[in-house]
């Protein structure tokens, strides 16, 4: 049984994830803002701590930390000071916690650091191996950075993974919390031409992908995180409307998404078809590798 502490913890990847680690038994410390928020949830298993906190001391005790502190991507308009929201939220506190373990006298000996799909930008129908080029925009640059930020520790000889997550599917949130509203009310349907691949991974697969590195040693560097079989946006509404018993007829056009979100409405109208290589190369069994199966879970759970 290990230590593992984490960073974004309390969000929407992050309750999942520590509901898997304490049922298998592991201890858990989040680093959070409030800590005096979650006290009714503080026990011997685990516990939960402030930035401002003695981080050195509390990765002493670590054996993996898992980094997926950042602010949400969607649902707002990327204006400048958002702009800096998204890249400061995820640069800050990985270079935070990337120094707090050079500082400890006992460094954990893997640091797992988000990254995201959004490092190969709008790609169209072409394949995307953890080989492919990055792309040059915000969002990438984001993950650029990130990734590099994160890698500065092994340095000092912490293995370093960066799982580039895909479009994650749970109902109570992310993307597709976003796209059962309209169907539930009858008028849903695919997002610009429908024709942009979506990377995609159920949640308790991204959960059990994040924690595979724990258990085989030859991954290092990025793998890419998202289900074997990538879908375009028409598929994923077809598919979500014949699982719902609704119809999937009312198309959302590209310029309505960009005069509301403006540059943010990119994660849902670029095209990445990624390919979990890494994963399938090191013998990762996907539970999900359909997007019915994976559909048909979440709205009949």
């Amino acid at each position: 049984m290990k230590t593992i502490l984490i960073t974004g913890g309390t969000g929407f990847i992050g309750q999942e994830l520590r509901t898997m680690l304490l049922q298998a038994g592991h201890s858990v410390i989040v680093v959070t803002r409030k800590p005096e928020k979650y006290a009714d949830e503080a026990a011997k298993n685990q516990q939960f701590i402030s930035w401002d906190d003695d981080l050195p001391k509390a990765m002493n005790s670590t054996d993996v930390v898992i980094n997926l502190a950042g602010e949400n991507l969607f649902s707002q308009r990327w204006t400048d000071e958002v702009k800096n929201r998204i890249y400061n939220s995820r640069i800050d506190t990985t270079r935070k916690i990337v120094e707090a373990m050079r500082n400890a006298e006992d460094k954990p000996e893997l640091l797992i650091s988000a990254s995201a799909s959004g490092i190969y930008g709008d790609r169209k129908e072409e394949i995307l191996t953890e080989e492919a080029s990055v792309a040059t925009d915000f969002l990438a640059k984001v993950c650029i950075d990130w990734e590099n930020e994160a890698q500065k520790a092994s340095e000092f000889g912490v293995r370093v993974v960066n799982p580039r997550i895909g479009i994650v599917l749970e109902e109570n949130g992310g993307a597709l919390e976003k796209m059962l509203t309209p169907f539930k009310l009858f008028v849903g349907g695919p997002i610009s031409d429908g024709k942009q691949y979506m990377s995609w991974i159920h949640r308790t697969d991204l959960c059990r992908s994040l924690l595979f590195p724990m258990e085989n040693n030859e991954i290092v560097g990025p793998f890419n995180a998202c289900a074997p079989e990538p879908v375009t946006m028409n598929t994923l509404a077809e598919t979500l409307g014949s699982i719902m018993n609704r119809p999937s007829i009312f198309r959302v056009p590209e310029i309505t998404l960009k005069v509301l979100f403006g540059e943010g409405a990119k994660p849902i109208l670029d095209s990445i078809r990624m390919q979990p290589k890494v994963l399938q190369v090191q013998g990762f069994e996907f539970r999900f590798e359909s997007l019915e199966e994976a559909l048909a879970d979440i709205v009949y759970d």
